[in-house]
């Protein structure tokens, strides 16, 4: 009788070390991109010594905090140390060059000045359910300490321009437009949604609806790219004004900020602005329906958790569920960049 021997799995701790040293490898992108490394290369290549000179840095770290970049392909470089010249790779060129209209730094500048020492206090908000920001303290909620603050206003608008500028993209190609066209985006910040598009389907008039703080913002980026016939700035309370009417309706990374309740509202008030057979298309990291997969979509549920009282991420199912009570027919969903996804339910 032949004896089976089971093989056991080697156990490995890279992955725990990895995820659980994690904060080493964050913390350096996030220090480059708000020192303007990845700009400055996107002038062309540099030695170590020229970096150093240009940035400020000390001679003490500049190698192993080079190095390091490369290590995590974020720079390219020949050489080594004194003989080093460094480049942008084909990602960091593309997005954290704060120069071009496809940077994200925005939002992770915004991770690096305000949320990075909020998550140092996740374990408080997971026995209270409590906001961790500036709140805590008894200070503004968080839009209320946005708002006051021309510029952590900007800084809001970067940010969400970075996070979201590559799924704006993609949806104004993937999404079929030639049904339609308006289109209104609630929530639209610095207009960018409307922009990408207006760009890529000329037939479209669009409509960008945000509070008055940010319409002096999303108005210079919209004249900025020569769309003033194509887009226009529209102020309002998506809380107490109704949306305005479209054949397309735009949520992106607004669902998230707010409770069941409030969803719901929100998607009841854009069934309303539609006409019957007008889209309504929300972009979020949308959790896997299994909760197992999307880890991204996970870990911003967690900072909705450090950032509002209510807010969470959702997954497809738990939309399409919101959307039918309010009465949309037909449900999909688009996958964007990485880990976003836009749910659209049909009137």
């Amino acid at each position: 009788m032949e004896t089976v021997t089971a093989i056991k799995k080697q156990v490995d701790p890279s992955n725990i070390m990895q995820i659980g040293m994690g904060f080493w490898a964050s913390k350096t992108l996030l220090s480059a991109v708000n020192m303007g490394v990845f700009t400055l290369l996107a002038k062309g290549e540099l030695s170590g010594n020229d970096i150093k000179t240009k940035l400020g840095f000390h001679q003490r770290g500049l190698y192993d905090f080079l190095d390091a970049l490369v290590a995590l392909n974020f720079l390219n470089r020949t050489g080594i140390k004194e003989t080093s010249c460094y480049s942008n790779t084909e990602d960091s060129a593309f997005f954290l060059d704060k120069n071009k209209p496809s940077y994200m730094g925005g939002l992770l500048e915004m991770a690096n000045n305000r949320l990075y020492p909020f998550w140092n206090d996740l374990e408080e908000g997971l026995k209270t359910g409590l906001p961790q920001n500036e709140s805590k303290t008894g200070d503004k909620s968080l839009f209320e300490a946005i708002y006051s603050d021309e510029e952590k206003v900007r800084e809001f608008v970067n940010a969400m321009a970075g996070v979201s500028m590559g799924n704006f993209m993609t949806l104004s190609k993937k999404f079929e437009f030639s049904s339609y066209k308006t289109l209104c985006d609630i929530g639209g910040s610095g207009a960018h949604l409307c922009a990408q598009i207006a760009l890529n389907n000329d037939h479209m008039n669009c409509l960008s609806f945000d509070l008055p703080q940010v319409a002096h913002v999303a108005q210079e980026n919209i004249s900025a790219m020569g769309l003033n016939e194509k887009v226009k700035i529209i102020s309002g309370d998506f809380f107490t004004d109704d949306f305005p009417k479209a054949d397309v309706i735009t949520m992106g990374m607004i669902l998230h900020d707010w409770g069941i309740d409030d969803k719901k509202m929100l998607i009841k008030k854009a069934y309303d602005a539609l006409p019957k057979g007008g889209a309504l298309i929300v972009i979020e990291n949308i959790i896997d329906d299994k909760r197992s997969e999307n880890a991204f979509g996970l870990l911003m549920s967690l900072n909705m958790l450090i950032e509002t009282p209510e807010g969470s991420d959702f997954t497809a199912s738990d939309f399409n569920e919101l959307a039918k009570e309010v009465g949309f027919t037909k449900m999909d969903i688009i996958p964007l960049t990485g880990p976003s996804s836009a749910v659209i339910a049909i009137k």
